[in-house]
């Protein structure tokens, strides 16, 4: 954890755009409140920073890239949605973005970034003092792609070559369009180049303060399970578990991504994967609760699904979870591992239908900052880009094998995030033991 002091926080916005605090103190209601800077606001707020020398690392990756591509500047997009988590923002100024579709971070090739956030005033301030830029601008109330065009001319670059990288790479989404349109008629002399997934190769592999985060959102991911077990009694609804899980996430710092939760009679299952909106049913004894949770740590996240019964499990449910959800569990986890590939770790998912048993298509993802490619499905091994087809240290791994009976009306779905490490994998969940999670009713 690192504080910046007020004498240090200042200094660090020197160079901001705005206009200085003292000079609108008795004005607060007046046009000027959005642009303010150096006010004594939240001097001694505390959050968890990676070092100086972290970023140095990032921003040379990125303008090594950035060199590589023939690329003068870059604008780079951040959202609140899952598939994005903050990106390559995050990844370059701390940031967690909740106001807008997107917020942008302007990175020339040389000199300083510019950081533009949504809002002004003490959201502003808010803000400036937990990222890692000294300058950050509000969006004129949405206004993104003038604000970007101005900072490009400021920075001279406004006939240079600048790159547009995906803010969305799963569904390859770019800027919005008025964005976009605003930002391309302020700077009509310049060069614009979609780049797509711009940061992947770059944060695929985590540094060691990265896979420190990492573990730190396992093990919020462990205490999130601890707590739904601990609510999952009769009379309980499956939103009160998804309360639970929240609760024990945001109290150890964490960002709740998604809680996936649904509960089904053990004995007359009709379940085969948790419920992205838990409803209000009622739980009793004999249920099973399936889940899929996923939450960040400050932008780096780790996912767990662990089936809880409701009272003991019945045979059923005992024997499919030792004789398939375990072994095939332990079986794909043995080859995340240096050296093997996609390949080897979809072999011994074969052993699912083997033993007789069908599932989702999905038992393996990646996660970059959230769920990314490359994946293992039970038709084979995916991936966007070649690096990602041997298994390497530093790698996170999602393992989410998820058997169903051929009837199709039960599923176990049993998830841990694995970080690769030089010798093997960490289960980064490891707080849990490798079993059914059993209520005390």
């Amino acid at each position: 954890m690192y504080r910046f002091s007020p004498q240090e926080d200042r200094a660090r916005s020197e160079v901001e755009h705005g206009i200085d605090y003292e000079k609108i103190r008795h004005e607060l209601d007046g046009p000027n409140y959005g642009e303010m800077k150096n006010s004594p606001f939240y001097d001694d707020v505390v959050y968890p920073q990676f070092s100086g020398t972290e970023y140095e690392r990032r921003y040379l990756a990125t303008r090594m890239k950035m060199e590589r591509l023939g690329l003068d500047c870059l604008v780079i997009g951040g959202a609140p949605s899952h598939w994005n988590y903050g990106g390559g923002v995050t990844w370059l100024t701390g940031h967690l973005e909740w106001h807008a579709m997107a917020v942008y971070l302007v990175v020339p090739l040389v000199g300083d970034p510019v950081f533009i956030y949504s809002m002004g005033g003490t959201h502003r301030e808010a803000t400036r003092r937990a990222v890692f830029v000294k300058d950050v601008r509000d969006s004129n109330r949405g206004n993104f792609g003038d604000v970007i065009g101005d900072v490009v001319l400021e920075m001279g670059l406004d006939k240079g070559t600048i790159g547009l990288p995906l803010i969305d790479p799963r569904y390859k989404d770019y800027m919005p369009v008025n964005d976009y349109r605003q930002m391309i008629a302020k700077l009509p002399n310049a060069t614009f180049q979609r780049v797509g997934n711009f940061f992947h190769e770059l944060i695929v592999v985590k540094s060691p303060e990265e896979q420190a985060w990492v573990i730190r959102a396992g093990d919020l991911m462990a205490r999130a399970i601890e707590a739904m077990t601990e609510a999952a009694r009769p009379g309980v609804t499956d939103y009160e578990l998804k309360s639970a899980a929240g609760y024990a996430i945001m109290e150890g710092g964490g960002q709740i991504d998604f809680l996936i939760i649904a509960s089904t009679p053990m004995d007359n299952p009709s379940v085969i994967f948790g419920n992205p909106r838990p409803s209000g049913r009622v739980l009793q004894k004999g249920d099973i609760i399936i889940n899929e949770l996923a939450a960040g740590f400050n932008g780096y996240t780790a996912q767990i699904g662990v089936p809880i019964c409701v009272g003991e499990p019945t045979p059923k449910v005992q024997k499919m979870f030792d004789e398939v959800v375990l072994p095939v569990f332990n079986r794909m986890a043995a080859k995340i591992a240096p050296g093997y590939t996609l390949y080897d770790v979809w072999e011994e998912s074969k052993f699912i239908r083997e033993m007789g048993y069908q599932s989702r298509p999905g038992h393996l993802h990646g996660i970059d900052w959230v769920s990314h490619p490359p994946g293992i499905g039970a038709a084979g091994p995916h991936w966007e880009e070649d690096i990602d087809l041997v298994i390497k240290p530093g790698v996170v791994h999602m393992l989410e094998p998820n058997p169903i009976t051929m009837d199709g009306r039960l599923g176990l779905f049993f998830g841990h995030t694995l970080l690769v490490t030089p010798d093997g994998n960490r289960r980064v969940t490891d707080r849990l033991p490798l079993q059914l999670m059993v209520s005390d009713v």
